[in-house]
């Protein structure tokens, strides 16, 4: 086994054909397809948090905060501004228009939109994942019979992929070894 998450693809092949033997051997073709709805679920309910949390965050939060901006600064511009500043020994010193350094800008407008929208994409993708669990949960939940058999299908699968960790971890006789590459590069 690698040490890098990235190439670790045949860790990730063994376990996926350990899932799918416990799908086929313990579980049922309606407990199969349970899960496979409850699968959809999910997916279909991040996928609409993502798109719904995306057009929240362009097109009412940044607009709005753009629309605000620039209300405030019409409202700066409108104000009476100090031009100079009189100090206690008598002298004056002249205070810079900062009118055009604190006008609302484009690049500041597409930071705007930028970070507006890659919120809501954050914030609607977790809360339509989270929905979408809670509607797999139902789902599963509706037959006793069945979530028993998945539940227990999951235990057995959860038992074989520590028992395979443990044959893993007893193969390797020094400390050296648990943190070696299977390239054969020795660090």
């Amino acid at each position: 086994m690698t040490s890098l998450a990235a190439f670790r693809d045949q860790r990730s092949a063994q376990l996926r054909r350990l899932a799918e033997e416990h799908l086929q051997h313990d579980l049922t073709q309606s407990d199969r397809d349970t899960l496979r709805s409850a699968g959809g679920k999910i997916g279909t309910h991040a996928k609409i948090g993502t798109l719904l949390g995306l057009t929240l965050g362009i097109v009412y939060c940044a607009a709005r905060l753009r629309t605000m901006r620039v209300a405030y600064f019409q409202a700066f511009r409108a104000l009476e501004k100090p031009v100079e500043v009189k100090f206690a020994d008598g002298r004056t010193a002249p205070v810079p228009d900062l009118t055009e350094q604190l006008a609302p800008s484009k690049w500041g407008d597409a930071a705007t939109y930028f970070f507006f929208s890659l919120g809501g994409l954050f914030v609607g993708g977790e809360l339509g994942f989270m929905s979408g669990t809670a509607s797999a949960s139902r789902t599963i939940a509706k037959d006793p019979q069945a979530k028993e058999r998945i539940e227990r299908a999951f235990k057995n699968y959860q038992v074989d992929v520590m028992k395979q960790q443990i044959k893993l971890l007893e193969g390797r006789p020094k400390i050296d070894d648990i943190f070696r590459s299977d390239s054969g590069m020795q660090g």
